[in-house]
């Protein structure tokens, strides 16, 4: 951010300097970007001015959190014929990682690979700090850390004491992020799920 826009130690800048910040960045921007950011202008100005939404926080040794759910980005370097083995094992399971259940806090986990297969894009949203998520994979699931991390370039395996070390060094935090729901727990969705079929079952024994 320019000097003109930029906070001095503990005051931020003021909407109408950030929007006129990107009222210059947006100046040689494409048309439709151009357009775009007009056609919008009034709406983000009316959000920038109201009392901000909570904030993204660190989720601890990397990554972000929103209320009660973390994100884990990791853009990994592929090892010779990792790709072809990780890939042949997601195939077997039909592409649905449903063995993360063991770990209890896991909200989602995808794997893309990407660059003609010698990196892969591990995404993650989870329940809580980084440390306890990683914790529990070591405690509960080590086996197939280790299938799917050893196509990793240099994975130490899960045991080893450089493997959080390991996922540090390629996780990339998230900029930006949105969770709809971020103070529902994975065993909460799952608590309120339960609730509801009971609700549900005891809404139809009454209509009967």
């Amino acid at each position: 951010m320019p000097a003109d826009v930029q906070a001095h130690p503990g005051h931020e800048p003021t909407v109408e300097q950030q929007l006129q910040h990107l009222r210059g960045l947006f100046a040689d921007a494409p048309e439709v970007g151009r357009k775009a950011f007009e056609n919008v202008l009034k709406e983000v100005s009316a959000q920038a001015s109201q009392e901000p939404p909570p904030p993204v926080v660190s989720a601890g040794r990397a990554g972000s959190r929103l209320g009660k759910v973390s994100e884990l980005t990791l853009l990994v370097p592929l090892a010779p014929g990792g790709a072809e083995r990780l890939r042949a094992f997601l195939r077997l399971l039909n592409g649905n990682l449903d063995g993360a259940n063991k770990v209890g806090t896991v909200h989602d986990m995808r794997f893309v690979f990407l660059d003609n297969d010698t990196r892969l894009l591990l995404a993650t949203a989870y329940d809580g700090e980084w440390d306890a998520y990683i914790d529990d994979f070591i405690a509960k699931i080590p086996d197939y850390m280790d299938i799917l991390s050893s196509s990793f370039e240099g994975w130490p395996g899960i045991h080893s004491p450089d493997a959080k070390d390991y996922f540090t060094r390629h996780q990339v935090t998230a900029e930006g992020w949105f969770v709809a729901e971020p103070d529902l727990t994975v065993a909460d969705t799952r608590r309120l799920k339960r609730v509801g079929a009971a609700v549900d079952e005891f809404l139809d024994k009454v209509g009967e």
